[in-house]
């Protein structure tokens, strides 16, 4: 299946977490935050939202930086994806 995100939507897949910390604890998934770090797989194309022009600043691939509780989480064949505005896009990272 395929997602197809309409006007200034992003569509991100978390990269996956370390679960030891850099002094060597292991973290249990209960105590891991939320990742703010995804890859752009897929970007609408932009467009008139609320009677502005909007120009898509991502591209698929791009890894970025994302508000911590934004977007919408959905699971698609067993793959957890989140959809976003792309002003909810903190930063790209390069």
């Amino acid at each position: 299946m395929t997602i197809k995100p309409l006007l200034d939507r992003v569509v991100l897949k978390p990269c996956e977490i370390e679960e030891t910390t850099q002094s060597g604890f292991i973290l249990t998934s209960a105590s891991q935050e939320k990742p703010q770090f995804s890859e752009v797989v897929a970007v609408g194309p932009g467009g008139v939202i609320d009677g502005k022009e909007t120009e898509m600043y991502v591209k698929v691939g791009d890894k970025v930086i994302s508000g911590k509780y934004a977007g919408t989480e959905v699971k698609i064949d067993g793959e957890e994806y989140n959809i976003v505005r792309q002003s909810d896009i903190l930063a790209v990272v390069e």
